[in-house]
């Protein structure tokens, strides 16, 4: 090579020199590459093989996506299911399908024996735990070691060190990773607690030791507030973790929620894949993430790398883990909260800007092989979002909704479009799982980019059947401030105005459409029955009613205001539609020619309607339910309601009385009959979605009766307490 490197130096003119110098470093090259090559094929001969078959000891969303990666791989895969799970849609796409109990998952997705009985009855090598469940539960990791069945996941000692919140800081601690200023001690006495809390100065926040996604957790704003919180943290964190411990801990007034998806193999190699911002939250759980976390300074991005690789070096982890930090929105001083050692929900944005496919790589290092990437290859392109599209209200605290989905449209997948998902169109959503329908996962170039691809896929995202965020997330992702990068975990209450706006009233196309796709699907099936011979004039009991002028009306409710929509037969295909309000008409669309194509073996009655409106040509979705018209026009949903004949209506509104806002099981009765309370007083404490939910006196009054009891399960819209003024 010294020759080489002479040979450089040597005037142009030296043909001869310089041929030799460019043979040479040809020969020299092909020999790098030919090491290089047998290098890669020794590595490749070391490299252990996959596994044949794994067991996935999960449900929904991602046990489908870890089938969707055994797959690609050529790997066998095992579901498990409950009784509710039966028709699921993880049990239809995996090789080989197990049923391990009841609907209730302490009796079926937690009951670790029998799933492991799966486990050799089926020949499976593995276990993928997917998360939550027994994920994180490091008796079954250790048992599952016993039987040499492999957990694919950290050892058990990374579980218990980090599983425990206050041991886990502790060891932070000894890291050099800076956490967040608290009592993590083992003393659980409520007035020690309490006066711990006075100590560390309100705001304060109560955590269950145990477990996560917002759980057991609690934020107390006055000091006469915390027995109460104390209480209900403990009780909620018994039910979801098996264990009552808690900590207490100052609470940032204005934090960001970021955090570092890491991963290490058996061989002592430790990555960071970069961080991700989690902090636009309800309930004290993630509703969008994206990554990677905006306006952070470049030092801050590599200090939260490097304290998130010492993080997982410190418990030795082994596979994925996620550190996640909470920080201050200010300083940008970040502060350890917790390591979860395991995937997360949200590990798909970090998939999207760094091109991987971590459910391959746990794969992998579970076999024993290195880490497919070390940290000089992982590089960070583009932005991405997820979007968590839930089952619930947003307009009453986002309370879980059940039910089934009558209708189910999705944004079609691309390279930048993902739609991550465990149910299909015609599905329950229950109260025993969470509510989660599906992940919602887009890419762009840069930040507004991806937020463009954002809007328009929730735009196309379509569902009937329950509540749903997706008109709230479309609202958020509208949101100036969330636009301009400025999140923090306080947002959605920082910006109630924008994103639960008080007007909401139906565009005039959206009612037109509504009452023509009703009239012309109406007028299709009439005319099926008269064929054969099923029709009756006095069969029908619906709004519209023809008159001898070839003119029908329809009578549509939206909220409180009532919409009389006459539409006009000019010829076959051809109206004119005249929109009344209040006896007023508020609009006319003329020369509305449309076409109906029903929905084809669709449980929901409905089709897609095109219609041309002032010269606008509108493809909407009209979807029928018992009561309702649901219209998606432009990227808007529309839910109208058709008013029952007087004679039929026996509704009973009762004042002075509490339903239930979902099916639920009773867990606290907080009055009893005769007690006087006031205006928001709390009555009852509810359980549903594995969540606890307070509900308090509208008013003041006295308890005249009480209808349920401590444990009972009570359905949705069902009278709870009833009092006086």
């Amino acid at each position: 090579m010294t020759i080489l490197r002479a040979c450089l130096h040597l005037p142009a003119s030296n043909y001869f020199a310089r041929s030799v110098y460019r043979a040479s470093v040809y020969r020299a090259n092909q020999w790098y590459s030919s090491a290089a090559a047998a290098a890669a094929a020794v590595a490749e001969n070391e490299r252990k093989p996959l596994f044949d078959k794994i067991l996935i000891a999960n449900r929904g969303e991602i046990a489908c996506r870890v089938i969707s990666t055994a797959k690609r791989l050529g790997i066998k895969t095992v579901a498990i299911y409950s009784e509710a799970d039966a028709q699921a849609m993880h049990v239809k796409l995996a090789d080989e399908a197990y049923l391990i109990g009841t609907a209730p998952a302490s009796d079926s997705y937690l009951q670790a024996d029998r799933i492991i009985n799966v486990v050799n009855q089926s020949g499976a090598q593995a276990i993928h735990p997917g998360y939550g469940f027994l994920s994180e539960n490091a008796d079954f990791a250790e048992q599952l070691g016993k039987q040499g069945i492999t957990f694919i996941g950290p050892p058990e000692a990374a579980m218990r060190a980090m599983g425990s919140k206050s041991e886990s800081k502790r060891i932070m601690q000894e890291a050099g990773v800076p956490v967040v200023p608290g009592y993590h001690g083992e003393n659980q006495d409520p007035e020690f607690l309490k006066q711990q809390a006075d100590q560390i100065g309100y705001p304060v926040l109560i955590k269950a030791v145990l477990g996560g996604g917002g759980k057991g957790m609690r934020i107390v704003e006055k000091p006469q507030d915390f027995a109460m919180m104390l209480e209900s943290s403990r009780r909620e964190a018994l039910k979801s973790f098996g264990d009552d411990n808690v900590l207490v801990e100052k609470y940032l007034t204005k934090p960001r929620h970021v955090e570092v998806q890491v991963f290490a193999d058996k061989l002592g190699n430790v990555v960071h894949l970069f961080e991700r911002d989690c902090s636009v939250q309800r309930r004290h759980q993630k509703i969008i993430e994206e990554a990677p976390a905006p306006d952070l300074l470049p030092e801050i991005r590599q200090q939260l790398g490097a304290k998130a690789v010492a993080a997982a070096k410190a418990v030795n982890s082994v596979g994925a883990g996620t550190v996640e930090f909470i920080m201050d929105d200010e300083t940008q001083q970040f502060y350890f909260m917790e390591m979860n050692t395991r995937l997360q929900v949200e590990n798909t944005v970090t998939e999207m800007v760094t091109s991987t496919d971590l459910v391959q790589w746990q794969l992998e290092v579970a076999a024993g092989n290195p880490l497919p990437k070390l940290q000089h290859e992982i590089h960070c392109t583009g932005h991405a979002f997820e979007a968590r599209i839930y089952a619930e209200n947003p307009d009453t605290g986002f309370l879980p909704d059940t039910g089934r989905i009558v209708h189910l449209s999705t944004p079609q997948p691309s390279a930048d479009v993902r739609v991550e998902t465990g149910v299909q169109q015609g599905d329950a959503i229950s109260v025993f799982y969470d509510p989660m329908i599906a992940k919602l996962v887009v890419r762009g170039n840069d930040r507004r980019e991806a937020l463009r691809v954002l809007r328009k896929a929730l735009d196309e995202y379509e569902v009937v059947g329950l509540h749903t965020n997706i008109a709230f997330l479309k609202r958020l992702a509208q949101s100036k401030d969330f636009i301009d990068g400025q999140v923090e975990t306080g947002f959605i209450n920082k910006h109630l105005e924008d994103l639960f706006p008080k007007a909401n009233v139906p565009s005039n196309e959206a009612i037109a459409l509504a009452a023509l796709a009703y009239l012309i699907d109406s007028s299709t099936q009439a005319a099926r029955a008269t064929q054969f011979g099923l029709a009756s004039p006095w069969s029908a009991v619906d709004s519209f009613r023809l008159n001898a002028f070839g003119m029908q009306t329809a009578l549509l409710e939206y909220g409180d205001q009532q919409y009389s929509v006459q539409v006009l037969v000019l010829q076959p295909g051809v109206y004119t539609i005249r929109v009344m309000c209040e006896g007023k008409q508020v609009a006319e669309f003329t020369q509305v020619r449309s076409q109906w194509s029903p929905f084809a073996g669709s449980p929901s009655g409905g089709g897609q309607l095109q219609a041309l409106l002032d010269r606008r040509l509108c493809r909407s979705n009209v979807v029928f339910s018992k009561e309702s018209i649901t219209v998606f026009d432009q990227g808007q949903m529309s839910v109208f309601s058709i008013p029952a004949p007087q004679f039929l209506d026996h509704t009973d509104k009762g004042a002075g009385s509490i339903t239930t806002p979902m099916s639920c099981k009773i867990v606290q009765v907080l009055v009893n009959i005769g007690d006087e309370v006031e205006q928001d007083t709390p009555l009852v404490v509810l359980e549903a979605m594995k969540m606890e939910h307070v509900i308090k006196a509208p008013k003041a009054g006295q308890i005249s009766d009480i209808f349920y009891k401590k444990g009972e399960l009570v359905e949705e819209g069902k009278t709870l307490v009833a009092f006086t003024e």
